[in-house]
């Protein structure tokens, strides 16, 4: 059995996030405490797990995600990641649906070689920002944005740019304000130098101190950012030591994130279920 080591929303390797990929034999997923084990032996932000559906259904591929410690609902950089794999290994010749927790999720392949993935929206509303959060953080927080108990996560907005690349916060205060994640955010400094907003994004909850590039939290960046800037299209940079851009849109209650993303590491894995 293979597994892949894929960078995502990267153009080369060594940037964006890595995904553990492990295109699995047969029908069905092995037990939970295999694919968990496996997951905490990669010991990346996620590893994605993924078997062929029968024709005529409505999705082609299951597939479900791990941190180190947990499962989780939904992931972005692991989808593109696989979707990379089915497309370079030959597995896959067009569009592809998965199917996950969170629903049947797309992606189709672009003619300059970057991957679309097609997302629920998530929206978000406004509550109050507590002086612990800020505290945890380290910076004052111009508004706090609830994505509610689905995918859980706090939008942190934050003056500007700098104030997001120099954040030290306090990890395991932010544990303690959050169901999943903090991302924190803000608009670009100079959106001429190729991106709209930036984020960073914590996830203590599921073992994950920092995520270096985070889909899933673009499919509520984007809509908290198209509605503030007036337009559909963005471009976000996640602005974490290996860094990586993602290319959004907002279609109705969709947000396709766009991307590339790199094979670094192709081996066997030789404890099979």
């Amino acid at each position: 059995m293979r597994i892949r080591i894929v960078d995502a929303f990267a153009d080369r390797p060594f940037a964006g996030n890595p995904a553990g990929v492990v295109l699995l034999e047969g029908g069905s997923f092995p037990g939970d405490a295999w694919l968990q084990q496996v997951a905490a032996e990669v010991n990346l932000s996620e590893t994605a797990f993924a078997h062929r559906l029968p024709a005529g259904g409505g999705a082609d591929w299951a597939l479900r995600w791990f941190t180190p410690t947990v499962e989780v609902d939904m992931c972005g950089h692991a989808t593109l990641a696989t979707a990379h794999v089915l497309r370079t290994t030959g597995a896959w010749d067009g569009p592809v649906r998965f199917s996950g927790v969170s629903g049947i999720l797309g992606a189709a392949g672009n003619e300059d070689g970057t991957i679309t993935l097609d997302f629920p929206a998530v929206p978000s509303r406004p509550v109050e920002v507590s002086r612990e959060l800020a505290e945890a953080l380290g910076a004052e927080v111009i508004s706090l944005h609830d994505t509610g108990p689905v995918i859980g996560d706090l939008i942190a907005e934050v003056a500007d740019e700098r104030t997001v690349r120099g954040l030290t916060p306090d990890i395991r205060g932010l544990y303690e304000h959050s169901v999943q994640g903090v991302l924190v955010t803000a608009a670009a400094e100079d959106p001429a130098r190729g991106h709209d907003f930036v984020s960073r994004c914590f996830f203590p909850r599921v073992g994950i101190d920092e995520d270096p590039v985070t889909g899933r939290a673009h499919t509520s960046l984007a809509p908290f950012w198209s509605a503030r800037l007036g337009r559909t299209e963005l471009t976000g940079l996640q602005v974490s030591s290996r860094s990586g851009v993602i290319r959004t849109e907002v279609r109705g209650d969709r947000t396709l994130l766009t991307g590339r993303a790199v094979t670094v590491i192709d081996g066997e894995l030789l404890a099979t279920p």
